[in-house]
């Protein structure tokens, strides 16, 4: 298949990408000029790379004519103090765009990275949202296939620091004398990112076999355990000697206490997640963290 992947340089993109041409597809890439590359640096040469801020949206189907598949990973979560505007601008604005020049080149598919967060959580998840209702309006109206893909918190090696479990595991793994935490109690499903890159191409596989124009699928576990639980699992396979200040930090305001994904369309086609959370956090501090 030929197939156009946004956010290759990220977490989640850069495995993607390493996997689906290890399957032998045809992967072309949109990027910023400025990006780390350091995540696909072993497989930057086997890419069709575009530069976004060099070129126009439209030229990599110019180049390379009707893509099987678009599959967006790129997004902002605002976590470094993005405007509004600016998150809007990389969760809304610009995937939309995309959405109708792939439309424009006739691609069969769309897979978009969706979050599990209510819309009105924060300005992260109300863009994510508006972009997801954008794709469902298109995909009722025939003009393509949208694959929507709801991600509960996964984890794994090179992962960002700023995402919690990759932070618990440096400070565990680093021995900070002591890690600041809220009471702990609400309960998240966590998943390994290899069953998250599972689901992607096992999607992509059955897409034949998908008969909606708009598909949504959660993505991870099935069962959930509480942040405390996660966290002392860390502490305790890492040998830590960080003090672990349960407490510390007051929940947000709006805190979900309890997120778990339902993969009943996902085992009915065949995928179950295959990694435990103490396989998975063994994987992490055997490879490291962040490298």
């Amino acid at each position: 298949m030929k197939i156009l992947v946004t956010g290759a340089t990220g977490f989640l993109g850069s495995y993607l990408v390493k996997s689906l041409l290890d399957k032998g597809h045809d992967v072309s890439i949109l990027k910023r000029s400025f990006s780390d590359t350091w995540r696909i640096a072993t497989v930057l040469e086997k890419l069709y790379v575009y530069n976004i801020d060099k070129c126009s949206i439209q030229q990599p189907f110019k180049d390379h004519g009707r893509y099987d598949a678009i599959i967006h990973t790129a997004t902002c979560y605002g976590r470094n103090g993005e405007s509004a505007q600016q998150i809007c601008e990389a969760n809304t604005v610009f995937p939309l765009q995309l959405l109708e020049t792939a439309i424009a080149y006739n691609t069969a598919t769309f897979f978009n990275t969706d979050t599990v967060l209510k819309k009105y959580l924060n300005k992260y998840s109300m863009s994510k949202k508006q972009f997801m209702e954008w794709g469902k309006k298109f995909a009722n109206e025939d003009a393509i296939k949208f694959v929507n893909i709801q991600l509960e918190h996964f984890f794994g090696p090179k992962d960002d620091e700023s995402k919690f479990t990759t932070y618990v595991m440096n400070s565990c793994v680093q021995n900070r004398s002591s890690l600041k935490l809220t009471e702990g109690e609400q309960k998240r499903d966590f998943i390994y990112i290899s069953d998250v890159v599972d689901a992607y191409l096992l999607l992509l596989q059955k897409l034949d076999g998908l008969p909606e124009q708009f598909q949504d699928y959660s993505v991870g576990s099935g069962s959930a355990i509480s942040i405390r639980d996660f966290v002392e699992i860390v502490h305790q396979l890492s040998n830590s000697k960080t003090y672990l200040d349960f407490g510390a930090i007051p929940y947000r305001e709006g805190e979900i206490m309890e997120s778990k994904a339902d993969i009943t369309l996902l085992k009915k086609l065949g995928w179950m997640p295959t990694v435990s959370i103490i396989e998975g956090v063994t994987k992490c501090l055997n490879e490291g963290v962040m490298v």
